[in-house]
């Protein structure tokens, strides 16, 4: 069974102030030719189809577009929520989307929708759970001791009954401890929302959203990344479609279909003169969304403004000389990132000449968990 495998569209994002819904509607469109060209036998979306909870309409209008081109094709699709998506919002109508044979995650209170496709191997199973906070499982489960995203996790897959005779494929979208994050994702504090990947072990395929760039975690658990890039930490990336394919029980085999943007993301380095000299810029793609560092010693009066009349989309300018190679040994290393707890727990000791006792720190620790997971 070959499987085609999406998340994290962030449909009407910005990125630096700029709309990317061009370069959004580009990209499905490309997707939607991939699609034809590949003829998989269902389509994965791993959430974040939106960039907020509370979508412009131009961005609901693109996916509306973009999940009647998938069904014309007659190729069913999956999808769950992200933690940018309202949940309610992305499953309204889903009984009438489910006879177009677009099947989308309900509100998770407890029971996980599941899906029964057959092909010449037998039965595949494809559970669609969308992202997971804590207290919406303990809400679910409440005898079960939930006191972490990884326990939550843990609950909702051991509460998936898994048929011993099918193959079993999963869409799920939170961060696996150990995967690389980039700068357009979402941070917890102190790690707060990291889960396992030991967790999705009894499953042939897991179809992971959530982290912006490409990259397995585990043999069986794949985050495909963003079709866009949408921070310059992407710059180097090759965006794509993730294909898996499932053989008999046991066998899987992952490739990528590489996209290309309307407009690239990239860095350009180097001085003013050369930058806007023709013969430099000439023939290259102006219109890309860029980053331009300057390695001018004397800063450019204006550079910004001067730059965007031939770089239109210049969406940041810094500079590396000097001066700013100095600042940035001046500065130092980076100190090491600590934990709102740990913060917590300075402040205290600086202010009251004594640490905090284990009762009031058991209690800091709760509340900062409980003010993390009730977030948007």
């Amino acid at each position: 069974m070959k499987l085609l495998h999406l998340s994290d569209l962030h449909l009407g994002k910005r990125v630096n102030e700029f709309s990317m819904l061009e370069d959004q509607d580009h990209i499905l469109r490309e997707i939607v030719s991939i699609v034809r060209a590949e003829k998989p036998d269902a389509v994965l979306i791993a959430g974040d189809v939106y960039d907020k909870t509370v979508p412009p309409a131009e961005a609901v209008t693109l996916f509306d577009r973009f999940l009647t081109a998938l069904a014309k094709e007659r190729i069913p699709v999956f999808l769950i929520s992200g933690n940018h998506d309202s949940a309610e919002r992305l499953a309204f109508g889903a009984a009438l989307l489910d006879g177009r044979g677009v099947y989308v995650a309900p509100v998770y209170d407890g029971a996980v929708r599941s899906v029964t496709l057959e092909d010449g191997c037998g039965p595949v199973e494809i559970h669609l759970l969308p992202f997971l906070k804590p207290a919406a499982v303990r809400h679910a489960w409440p005898e079960e001791e939930i006191e972490s995203y990884n326990d939550a996790l843990r609950c909702a897959v051991a509460h998936i009954a898994l048929r011993p005779d099918a193959r079993h494929v999963l869409l799920s979208h939170q961060f696996v401890t150990g995967a690389a994050r980039c700068e357009s994702e979402e941070v917890s504090v102190g790690g707060l929302d990291n889960v396992d990947a030991e967790i999705y072990a009894p499953f042939d395929y897991v179809a992971l959203g959530h982290l912006h760039g490409p990259q397995n975690v585990s043999f069986n658990a794949r985050y495909c990344g963003t079709p866009l890039k949408y921070s310059f930490s992407e710059a180097k990336q090759q965006k794509s479609v993730t294909i898996a394919e499932l053989g008999e029980k046991g066998s899987l085999a992952v490739r990528t279909v590489p996209l290309t943007p309307r407009r690239d993301l990239r860095e350009v380095r180097g001085s003013y003169l050369d930058l806007t000299c023709r013969d430099n810029y000439a023939g290259t793609a102006v219109e890309d969304y860029l980053h331009i560092i300057l390695t001018d010693e004397e800063e450019v009066p204006d550079a910004a403004a001067k730059l965007r009349t031939i770089y239109p989309n210049l969406m940041r300018l810094s500079y590396d000389n000097r001066r700013t190679a100095a600042e940035t040994a001046a500065e130092g290393p980076a100190a090491p990132e600590k934990t709102p707890l740990a913060l917590l727990e300075e402040f205290y000791e600086a202010q009251n000449g004594r640490p905090l006792a284990p009762q009031q720190r058991d209690f800091a620790r709760a509340l900062i968990e409980k003010i993390w997971e009730e977030e948007p």
